[in-house]
C-alpha cells in the first residue's frame, strides 16, 4: 500500500494522530506498571532474581507477539491491533487490582505476560503506521518523523515510571491498578469510535511464513538491536532501581524519579537525534553511522564499572555516568528505528517492522533476566560489563549494514 491521494491523506493523518495519542496512553500506564511492580515487590521482599523474573513472560511473549503482531497488522489492519492492545492491557491491570495475598509470583507473570502482548501489538502499530504517511522521496522526514515517535514515547515512559512511583506512595499498588484500567477503558472506548479505516493492510494476502524477515539488511540490524537492548536492560530493568533503593537508600519517590528523569531525558535526544547524525548537512544515516555510534557507547558501562571497581566517586559516577549513557544511547535508538523503517517495504510494512521489535524484545529478554541474576550474584558492576560487551557486539554486527543510502521498495 503506498502513499493515499491527497484527498484520502487528511482522513489517514487523522488515524494516526489517533494511533499515536493511544500509543502514548498506553505507554504511561506501561512505565508507570514498570516501576510499581519493581518497587512493590522489592518492598515486600523479593530478591532481585525474584523481581526479574515476574518479567520474564512480558518479555517471552513480547517476542512472539512481535513475529506473530506484524503478521496479524497485514492481514488485519492496524487500528484493529492497536485496539487488541488496549484491550489486552486493561485486563492485565484489572488482575493486579486484588488482594495482596492473591499476587503471587506465577499470578504476576501471567498478567505481566498479558501486558507485553499488548504493549508489543501497540507499539508495532503505531511504528508501522508511519511508514505510510510519508512519500518515497521524503526520507529525511521519515527519519524526523520516526525520531519524534519514538522519543516522545519514551519520554511518555519516563513520565510514567514517575507516576509510578508517586501512585504507589499516594494510593497504594492495588489503587494504582485500577485508576490506570479505568483511565486505558475510556482510550479504548474512544479508539473504538474513532479508528475505523485499516491502515497497513497489506495488498497480498500475506502467509503466515512470512513472519521472518528474507532482507539481509533487516536480519543484521535486528541481531544488533538486540545487543543493543539487552546491554540497557542488563542493568536498567532490576540491577540499578535495587541499587538505588539498597545502596545509597533512596525512598520509592526518589528512585521513580531518577528512572523517569533518564528515559525523559533519553525521549528527549531521540526526538532531536536527527540533528546530531546528519540532518543540518543533508546527510542520512547509513550502517557507518550506526557502528560508529554503537563504538562511542561501548565505552561508556565500562567506565562506570571501572569508577565501582576502584570505588571513585560511587554515586556521582554512577548517576551522572548512566545520564551520558542514556545521551548516546538515545541516538543509536533512534538511528535503528529510523533504519528499520526505511529498509522495511510498505507493502505488508509491519511484517519487516514486527521481525525488527521481536529482536528487541529478545534483547529485553535477555537483559531482563541477567539484569536480576547477575546483579544478585555479582552486583552492578559486572552487569555493566555485561552491558558494555553488548554494545561492542552490536558495534561489531553493524559493519555489515549497507553503507550507501538505498531507498526502500514502495
Amino acid at each position: 500500500m503506498g502513499l493515499l491521494s491527497v484527498t484520502d491523506l487528511s482522513s489517514q493523518v487523522k488515524q494516526y494522530l489517533v494511533i499515536t495519542g493511544n500509543y502514548w496512553a498506553f505507554t504511561l500506564t506501561d512505565g508507570a506498571l514498570r516501576m510499581l511492580v519493581v518497587l512493590h515487590f522489592y518492598q515486600l521482599g523479593y530478591s532481585p532474581l525474584s523481581i526479574a523474573m515476574l518479567f520474564l513472560f512480558y518479555e517471552i511473549f513480547g517476542v512472539i507477539t512481535n513475529l506473530v503482531g506484524g503478521w496479524l497488522g497485514t492481514s488485519l489492519g492496524l487500528n484493529k491491533t492497536m485496539n487488541i492492545g488496549l484491550a489486552i492491557q486493561i485486563v492485565a491491570l484489572a488482575m493486579l487490582a486484588v488482594p495482596a495475598d492473591m499476587l503471587t509470583v506465577v499470578y504476576v507473570m501471567i498478567a505481566q505476560a498479558l501486558s507485553g502482548i499488548a504493549k508489543d501489538l501497540n507499539k508495532m502499530s503505531a511504528k508501522s503506521a508511519i511508514k505510510l504517511l510519508v512519500p518515497k522521496d521524503a526520507e529525511s522526514k521519515l527519519y524526523q518523523w520516526v525520531a519524534l515517535l519514538t522519543g516522545s514515547k519514551n519520554a511518555l515512559k519516563g513520565v510514567g515510571f514517575f507516576i509510578g512511583g508517586l501512585l504507589l506512595t499516594l494510593i497504594g499498588f492495588k489503587g494504582a491498578m485500577i485508576l490506570m484500567a479505568s483511565l486505558l477503558a475510556i482510550v479504548w472506548v474512544f479508539s473504538l469510535i474513532v479508528l475505523k479505516e485499516d491502515i497497513g493492510k497489506a495488498t497480498n494476502k500475506p502467509k503466515f511464513k512470512d513472519i521472518f524477515s528474507k532482507s539481509p539488511a533487516i536480519n543484521i540490524l535486528s541481531a544488533a538491536r538486540m545487543f543493543l537492548f539487552g546491554a540497557r536492560d542488563v542493568w536498567f530493568v532490576v540491577a540499578l532501581p535495587v541499587f538505588l533503593a539498597a545502596t545509597f537508600d533512596w525512598s520509592h519517590w526518589w528512585v521513580g524519579s531518577f528512572m523517569a528523569s533518564w528515559v525523559i531525558g533519553y525521549g528527549i535526544v531521540q526526538s532531536v537525534a536527527p540533528y546530531f547524525t546528519g540532518k543540518k548537512k543533508g546527510v542520512l544515516p547509513t550502517g557507518r553511522a550506526a557502528f560508529l555510534w554503537a563504538s562511542y557507547l561501548t565505552f561508556i558501562p565500562a567506565a562506570i564499572a571501572l569508577a565501582l571497581y576502584f570505588d571513585f566517586y560511587i554515586q556521582a559516577s554512577v548517576i551522572i555516568g548512566l545520564l551520558i549513557f542514556g545521551v548516546v544511547f538515545a541516538v543509536n535508538s533512534s538511528l535503528h528505528s529510523y533504519l528499520i523503517v526505511s529498509y522495511a517495504d510498505s507493502d505488508g510494512v509491519s511484517l519487516d517492522v514486527g521481525f525488527y521489535y521481536m529482536a528487541n524484545a529478545m534483547g529485553r529478554l535477555i537483559g531482563t533476566v541477567l539484569s536480576g541474576w547477575v546483579y544478585q550474584e555479582f552486583g552492578l558492576e559486572a552487569c555493566l560489563w555485561i552491558s558494555s560487551a553488548f554494545v561492542a557486539i552490536a558495534a561489531l554486527l553493524s559493519l555489515k549494514l549497507p553503507n550507501q543510502y538505498k531507498a526502500a521498495a514502495y
